[in-house]
């Protein structure tokens, strides 16, 4: 998905021209274009494009989008140039969807002044939204994430907290979590506050995507089983089923419904390891003659687990008719 340019005059196309050299996008112009529709182009590039430039007002812009808004985690990037090409702004989903990089970069091409008007860019302060999507983190809660940078915005001393100690502590926040009146926390976890660290209210949870399931089941293993089951010991162990990077398992499996559905319903990556692969590592691991004599090697779900790259955290376990590893990239 890339760019579209949106303009109305001659001058707006002659802007857009000085663009094309530097940004690929698709122009949909006015003047070049006898069936130009207003309300069908504006639809239709708020649904298929990552970011969306008008070369005309705001108020133009405004009205074209306002019935297509939907959330900032999937809106796309939206920038307005003025026709006398003098200021780039950013109006919308000026974070997650870009559109203040991408008015920083506009501006840059034109030579005109960027107008960014999100209160945190212009303290100096990490937004956690920025935070998340700088690191490929899932924002828990967009509410929590609004009144987070709210605190940062007042002045508020907010604690920073990455259970890896893989992340810096962005800048506006701080690494001491005492006396403090909200927590960005970045783990996998679906609750911190058991032990973890302070209990704070709000605390905004960054989900990192870094657990892998192996997965081993019988033939034709009944996909509601497999979920419920699943879900239950993610729970147990702690775990927010949206870290779940990969689900992985042999390529005789590959085809099983219930492990393609659970795919679907965790919305993560299938892989998928062969028989070859596994034979030189699986006898790290505890098998099954079983196993062995039905599909070639004695284990799966945890060296499936170990060719992700990922280091075991929880086991094999049996459960009636499946198994299941647990692994941390």
């Amino acid at each position: 998905m890339k760019y579209a340019v949106i303009t109305f005059t001659k001058q707006g196309d002659e802007i857009a021209q000085s663009l094309a050299s530097s940004i690929n996008f698709d122009l949909y112009s006015k003047k070049n274009r006898r069936d130009f529709n207003f309300e069908t182009v504006s639809k239709m590039v708020m649904e298929n494009y990552k970011g969306i430039i008008f070369i005309s007002s705001t108020g133009i812009a405004v009205r074209a989008i306002a019935p297509y808004i939907k959330s900032k985690d999937i809106d796309p990037a939206v920038v307005v140039i003025d026709n006398s090409c003098n200021y780039v702004i950013s109006l919308l989903s000026g974070h997650l969807g870009g559109a203040n990089e991408l008015t920083l970069e506009v501006s840059r091409i034109l030579k005109a002044q960027p107008i960014i008007t999100t209160a945190t860019d212009n303290l100096g302060i990490t937004a956690p939204d920025m935070v998340a999507k700088d690191n490929e983190l899932i924002i828990e809660d967009l509410k929590k994430s609004k009144e987070i940078a709210t605190l940062l915005i007042e002045g508020k001393k907010v604690g920073f907290f990455d259970d890896k100690g893989i992340i810096q502590t962005p800048t506006g926040y701080s690494s001491s979590l005492d006396n403090i009146f909200g927590l960005l926390c970045v783990c996998s976890k679906e609750s911190i506050n058991k032990g973890i660290v302070v209990d704070v209210t709000p605390t905004l949870r960054l989900i990192r995507k870094n657990i892998v399931l192996g997965i081993g089941c019988r033939k034709d293993f009944s996909s509601e089983k497999m979920q419920q089951t699943v879900i239950m010991i993610l729970k147990e162990s702690n775990i927010d089923f949206r870290a779940i990077k990969y689900i992985t398992t042999v390529t005789l499996k590959k085809d099983e419904v219930a492990i393609n559905e659970l795919v679907n319903y965790f919305k993560c990556q299938l892989r998928i390891f062969t028989i070859d692969d596994i034979r030189p590592i699986q006898y790290k691991f505890f098998g099954s003659n079983f196993v062995e004599q039905t599909i070639g090697v004695r284990a799966v779900c945890e060296p499936c687990v170990e060719l992700c790259g990922a280091k075991i955290i929880k086991n094999k376990m049996k459960l009636n008719g499946m198994t299941l590893c647990i692994g941390e990239v």
